[in-house]
């Protein structure tokens, strides 16, 4: 019988697609920057963790670049996503009606992405019904790689760390969550699939 419990697992590059390097050149083109620079790099940071409004950080941007509308700030920051394979939110689907695990959904996660994915994502609620529990960071007001994300999620669960299984595309967040005794796997969205979960981790399932 398989030690794993709970599976945890990361939104973006995991189950919907997302173009990281494409939406960076947008932004630096947009912005007529070189690299961004650490004011606004603290920003996103603290939108992602719900700490400023979307007006907040909106406001933010127009003050920093007037000459660009709400419009043009919105579609910059949201050219990061992109499509949703159908597949995945069908593998998902098996497993949570299986009920072999607990499923949960942790994600660094701003109201402006979500909002996206509810309007484009046409099985949004479908996908969102599957998990036991849903965290997006804006609303936990935590984000990761940061310890504490991962012991609030453990807490708020009771859960054993040994028990917990982590999907994520960042490594930094995979070796965090490591670090508190969970397994992790740091999928590799360019050649691997969350559907593949069970055959790539044999081992602990």
């Amino acid at each position: 019988m398989s030690t794993i419990k709970t599976i945890i697992f990361d939104f973006g590059d995991v189950f919907i697609n997302l173009d990281k390097q494409g939406a960076m050149d947008h932004a630096l083109k947009l912005f007529e920057l070189e690299e961004l620079p650490e004011d606004l790099i603290a920003i996103n940071t603290l939108y992602e963790q719900g700490l400023i409004s979307t007006n907040e950080f909106i406001g933010f941007y127009i003050e920093n670049f007037p000459y660009l509308s709400k419009k043009e700030i919105v579609e910059a920051w949201n050219f990061i996503l992109r499509d949703f394979p159908k597949k995945r939110l069908e593998f998902l689907q098996q497993l949570a009606k299986s009920q072999t695990h607990n499923l949960i959904l942790l994600s660094n996660t701003n109201e402006l992405h979500i909002n996206w994915i509810i309007e484009n994502v046409s099985f949004y609620e479908d996908f969102k019904t599957c998990f036991n529990q849903f965290y997006l960071s804006h609303e936990i007001h935590l984000r990761k790689p940061n310890t504490d994300i991962y012991e609030f999620v453990l807490q708020e669960n009771n859960l054993k760390p040994e028990e917990c299984f982590f999907v994520d595309d960042t490594k930094e967040n995979t070796d965090t969550a490591a670090k508190l005794g969970i397994h992790t796997w740091n999928i590799d969205e360019t050649k691997e699939d969350i559907t593949d979960i069970f055959i790539i981790n044999t081992h602990l399932f």
